[in-house]
């Protein structure tokens, strides 16, 4: 299994944010995220009518672009949204993002 890309906290750029949080899709995404705090990457998928590997995709970018945190434990990833880092780096703007989804 290859290891997973995810930036450290200073490597967060505005514009791969954007672009990640462009999509409806991937919207839902970080909504039940917010909601749940942490899910499987299957869990999260179950309310989300696409196809697995569109999933998949979704995934990476919400993960390369420092959104999400991906964690492997066994076979299973775990997802969560780095808050923390998105407020550090972006004050304000998750929450925003959030607001506008209810």
């Amino acid at each position: 299994m290859r290891e997973l890309t995810q930036p450290a906290t200073e490597d967060i750029r505005l514009v791969e944010v954007f672009h990640a949080l462009a999509d409806p899709v991937r919207l839902q995404i970080i909504g039940q995220l917010a909601a749940k705090g942490r899910d499987s990457c299957s869990g999260v998928g179950e309310t989300i009518d696409v196809h697995r590997t569109t999933m998949s995709h979704h995934y990476r970018v919400l993960r390369e672009s420092g959104v999400t945190w991906t964690e492997m434990e066994g076979r299973t990833r775990y997802v969560s949204l780095r808050r923390k880092d998105l407020e550090a780096r972006f004050p304000g703007l998750l929450d925003a993002v959030l607001t506008q989804l209810v």
